[in-house]
Order: structure tokens, then sequence, then C-alpha cells
């Protein structure tokens, strides 16, 4: 039998996503995107990436600010710059990340 709380919430369960160069927020709720891209960032870095790319959307900026924000206080985040035209442009970040040496952790 189905309590209410599971009709509610048809993923109980954290749902694993793939970690790539590449992230999309669109598929992110809003009140989870902070704590979202910093688990994303450890991840990515863990497994080797040295640049990605944050897909947040153009709308009026909102969800760009919380990214950049997060990246401004991430020590290993080298740098940041909006995405080329033919990657997003303004709603899309690309991100350098320092490598992983494993002692950080």
């Amino acid at each position: 039998m189905q309590n209410d709380d599971d009709y509610l919430d048809p993923f109980p369960e954290p749902v694993e996503i793939e970690i790539t160069d590449i992230f999309d927020l669109h598929t992110i709720p809003p009140r989870q995107v902070k704590p979202v891209v910093e688990e994303y960032l450890r991840e990515a870095r863990r497994k080797g990436f040295r640049v990605v790319r944050i897909i947040h959307g153009k709308g009026i900026g909102v969800q760009r600010e919380i990214v950049r924000s997060i990246l401004a206080r991430t020590s290993f985040v080298e740098d940041w710059t909006d995405a080329p035209p033919d990657a997003g442009g303004l709603g899309a970040t690309i991100v350098r990340i320092s490598k992983f040496t494993g002692e950080e952790f």
C-alpha cells in the first residue's frame, strides 16, 4: 500500500545524475540549485574535468547569479565566463576548475 508521502513525491530516493562536463539546471527545482551545483562541481573535479559548462538559462538572470555566487566562493574554481553564442551565450557559464589532487576531500 502506498502512503500519502509516496503519492506526493514520486522519487522518494535520491536520483543519481551522470556527471559530464555539461550540467543543465533546467531539471533542478530552484530551491535545490545551490546544493546541487556545489555537489556537481565537487564531483566534476573528482572526475578530472578541468572545464565544465553549467546551463542556467537566460531568463532575468536569477539562476545565473546564484551559480556565479557559488563559483565565487568555491576555492577550486579558477575562473568563469559566459559561454560562446553557439554554446548557450548568456544562458550558460563556462567554468575552469583546478586539478584535483585527491587531498582536498
